[in-house]
């Protein structure tokens, strides 16, 4: 059973970061790569909404840098060296 939860999260962790590779380059509205982005979202963001009410995003320059998927990326990290073995 906790290998299924490892498997789960690695998956979960996988999808958040290709979420963050695909942050890094301009949305094009149309195509195949806007489908990735469409379902990656739709897969994470449930996970990381909560994280980011709760922390908002930091003020870097004039822009706000979004820590919540980096804190969720963290937490599933640990959660994956908790589970037994």
């Amino acid at each position: 059973m906790w290998a299924l939860v490892a498997i789960v999260l690695q998956l979960f962790l996988l999808c958040l970061l290709l979420r963050m590779i695909l942050s890094w380059f301009p949305s094009s509205g149309t195509g195949p790569m806007e489908t990735v982005r469409s379902v990656l979202f739709t897969i994470t963001e449930p996970v990381i909404a909560p994280v980011r009410s709760f922390l908002p995003p930091v003020r870097v320059g004039g822009m706000g840098l979004d820590l919540s998927v980096t804190v969720v990326f963290l937490v599933i990290l640990v959660l994956l060296q908790a589970l037994p073995r």
